[in-house]
């Protein structure tokens, strides 16, 4: 049994990493969940409750990291609230009519956009559309770090 939970886990594992990547996944929750299935299936032997405590807490960063790149990228750029949400909008779009292409395109784009309509000159919006892309590749580059950090220390726990 121990044997399986190690490759569920390991699969989720990979997915999750692919899906910090392609946002289309949860990334961080994937991972955790193949911690915690790890820990269901083999009757938490090996891990304890201050192991998924410690990593539910580094699974809230990952979600303030997610937030935080994105708004910052914009700000360093002087970009407006509003832009962030378009980014956050162009992302989902993106996604949606470009594919994991989207990822790049769709947060510059929808930042870039957003700040057109509130009236900023072509340059100072790409301008913040580039900001906005460094912030969140940026996020995902420091996201996929620290969830390589988690499934090290899941391998040195079990």
């Amino acid at each position: 049994m121990k044997t399986m939970a190690l490759i569920l886990s390991i699969i989720l594992f990979i997915t999750g990493l692919l899906g910090t990547i392609l946002p289309v996944l949860p990334g961080a929750i994937l991972i955790y969940g193949g911690m915690l299935l790890y820990g269901i299936l083999t009757q938490f032997a090996t891990l304890n409750a201050n192991f998924f405590i410690l990593q539910a807490l580094v699974l809230v960063l990952i979600f303030f990291i997610d937030f935080l790149a994105s708004t910052v990228g914009v700000q360093s750029f002087g970009g407006s609230k509003q832009a962030v949400w378009g980014a956050v909008i162009g992302i989902i779009l993106g996604l949606i009519f470009f594919g994991p292409l989207g990822m790049i395109v769709g947060p510059f784009l929808g930042a870039a956009i957003t700040e057109l309509f509130r009236g900023k000159d072509l340059i100072q919006a790409i301008h913040v559309g580039f900001g906005t892309l460094i912030g969140v590749l940026g996020g995902t580059f420091l996201k996929s770090c620290i969830e390589i950090l988690m499934i090290t220390y899941f391998f040195m726990q079990i």
